[in-house]
């Protein structure tokens, strides 16, 4: 069994690059791709600073639940704190989506929703995927969507705030 895997890192507290790099770093050689770091403005609405963010593509033995286990393991490793939802954080990363055997993997579990519930309405995930994988497609509730029809629905102006500052993290 092989896993694919879309991976979103975001961090606002501390040496933002470094986690982010820091995750890079740990995905190893079962990196795909990873995209340029991003300043984006916090999604939300708590005040906070900008997030620098990245997006990667990975594929290894996992399963989508072992990847999700991976991604807490990062956050833990960062000293990440739960405070407040959608708040300030060291590092945060989200399994966005996922195929195994080719086949894209649909979960409403409490805690692995694959596709990410809410990746369809977030430029900081997309447009970064997008540098990563021009024809990336994201299962949605209407079936499954190009990422560019996505970032082309959204508000152009979060689209705009997504700015691309480094080719790595």
């Amino acid at each position: 069994m092989t896993t694919r895997v879309v991976l979103s890192a975001g961090s606002n507290i501390g040496d933002s690059r470094g986690h982010l790099q820091a995750v890079v770093d740990a995905v190893g050689a079962d990196l795909i791709a990873a995209s340029a770091v991003y300043s984006t403005p916090p999604w939300g609405g708590v005040d906070q600073d900008d997030f620098a963010n990245i997006t990667l593509i990975a594929e290894g033995s996992r399963t989508p639940r072992q990847w999700l286990e991976f991604c807490w393991e990062l956050e833990r490793a960062a000293d990440r704190v739960r405070n407040e939802r959608w708040g300030p954080r060291t590092l945060d990363v989200d399994v966005v989506a996922a195929e195994t055997d080719g086949e894209p993997v649909i979960s409403d579990d409490d805690e692995l929703t694959l596709p990410h519930p809410r990746a369809s309405q977030r430029a900081f995930v997309l447009v970064p995927w997008l540098e990563i994988d021009p024809d990336a497609t994201l299962w949605t509730a209407t079936g499954e969507q190009s990422v560019v029809e996505l970032v082309a629905a959204l508000d152009a102006d979060d689209v705009a705030a997504v700015r691309r500052l480094e080719a790595t993290p």
